[in-house]
C-alpha cells in the first residue's frame, strides 16, 4: 500500500513539474512577445546591433524570463489553489477522493481489444489510418 501512495506522488510530482514547465514556457514567451511589442525599436536593435544593444538585449531577455518565470508559478498556483479550494478537500487523500468522483472513470482495456505492440512509427501510423473511424 505505502509502495502505492508513493508511486501517486511520484507521478502528482511530475504532472506538476510538467504543467509548470508548460506554464514557464508560455509566460517567458508572452513575455518576449510583450516586450517587443511595447518597444520593438530597442528590441529589433538587441537581435541586430553592435556589443552595446547585445547588452541590452541580454537584458530585455533576463527581464523578460523574470517576469515570464513570475507569471507562470504565480499563475499555476492560483489555478491549483483555486481547484482545491473549489473541490472542498481538507488533504490529499480527500482531494483525490472528490476528483475520482467527478471526472469519468477510464474503462480497463484487459485483455486489450486492439494492437498494443508496433514495429515502428511507420506501422503505427498506418495501423492508425486503416482502423480510423472503425466501429467493432
Amino acid at each position: 500500500m505505502e509502495k502505492q501512495e508513493r508511486l501517486q506522488r511520484i507521478k502528482a510530482g511530475a504532472f506538476l513539474a510538467s504543467v509548470a514547465g508548460i506554464s514557464a514556457f508560455v509566460g517567458f514567451g508572452a513575455t518576449v512577445a510583450a516586450a517587443k511589442k511595447t518597444d520593438p525599436k530597442y528590441f529589433n536593435k538587441g537581435l541586430h546591433g553592435s556589443v552595446e544593444l547585445a547588452d541590452a538585449g541580454a537584458i530585455l531577455a533576463l527581464r523578460a524570463l523574470g517576469w515570464g518565470s513570475l507569471y507562470a508559478i504565480a499563475g499555476t498556483s492560483c489555478f491549483c489553489y483555486g481547484i482545491w479550494k473549489l473541490s472542498g478537500a481538507k488533504d490529499l487523500k480527500d482531494f483525490r477522493i472528490k476528483m475520482g468522483s467527478i471526472l469519468p472513470v477510464l474503462p480497463k482495456n484487459n485483455p486489450p481489444q486492439s494492437r498494443t505492440e508496433f514495429t515502428g512509427m511507420n506501422d503505427l501510423l498506418t495501423y492508425l489510418s486503416e482502423e480510423y473511424g472503425k466501429k467493432k
